[in-house]
């Protein structure tokens, strides 16, 4: 790992705060509520990122492209309406998730330079991120953790506990560098878009492995969000395009 000078250190403080904070949001909601709603309602992730990247990067989005994220904010709060494990605990962490991992990816955005690639920023958020946490999770829970861990080995076996925690650990870890990637090489905007694709896959997932009930409206509200993304997705090649046939403009993404 290419060592960091203290403004580069500096500059990744902030993501990887962010991503600590997001990870935690986004498992609480995972507990609260039901893994269909949690990623549906973080499909909204394209709009938090719009105005964070209009606030702190200063790019603008074209209108056309700011218009679609109405079905997808409408599909949001439709599925959540009709969502039977709907609370507030759920729907407000899982906003939280969305908020600061808005912020990670317009702070991580800045954070890439010609010496320090995504894949070292992620390297350096990560363990930042791991420092703020180990201390809060053994406050939080403490002897919790030990128990917790005795009652799983008790119940699957220590073979299959600690293959399953090195599996979750490997894969999440190599997500998130993915995701770090992609982010180096698009704006903050597109890979929300980006992020939303991956929820579809993980909502439908969660409806196959933990056989769970989406209701009439839940379902209707998860297409119509999963619509939106799609007309998202459409508005913003377009408004590509058009940037580049007229010389480009510094609010296209």
């Amino acid at each position: 790992m290419q060592p960091i000078n203290k403004a580069e250190l500096k500059s990744i403080v902030g993501p990887a705060a962010m991503h600590a904070i997001g990870h935690v949001a986004a498992n609480i909601s995972f507990a609260a509520v039901a893994i269909s709603l949690t990623h549906t309602v973080k499909t909204l992730e394209p709009a938090f990122n719009v105005l964070l990247s209009r606030l702190v990067l200063g790019e603008s989005t074209p209108f056309p492209v700011v218009a679609t994220l109405i079905p997808i904010m409408a599909g949001v709060a439709l599925a959540s309406a009709g969502e039977l494990s709907f609370n507030w605990l759920g729907f407000s962490t899982a906003m939280l998730s969305n908020l600061t991992f808005g912020f990670r990816a317009v702070w991580g955005k800045l954070a890439m330079t010609k010496t320090l690639d995504s894949t070292a920023v992620y390297a350096y958020t990560t363990l930042i991120s791991m420092l703020i946490c180990v201390p809060i999770a053994l406050l939080a829970e403490g002897p919790a953790l030990a128990e917790g861990a005795r009652v799983a080995i008790e119940r699957v076996g220590a073979a299959r506990f600690y293959g399953d925690l090195f599996s979750v650990g490997l894969l999440y870890h190599l997500y998130n560098q993915f995701a770090f990637n992609t982010l180096g090489r698009v704006s903050p905007v597109s890979h929300g878009v980006c992020n939303v694709v991956k929820r579809i896959v993980i909502i439908f997932s969660s409806v196959f492995f933990f056989s769970q009930v989406l209701t009439q409206q839940a379902l209707a509200g998860t297409v119509v969000a999963i619509f939106g993304t799609y007309l998202y997705t459409s508005a913003s090649q377009k408004a590509k395009a058009a940037a580049k046939g007229g010389g480009g403009t510094a609010g296209a993404h």
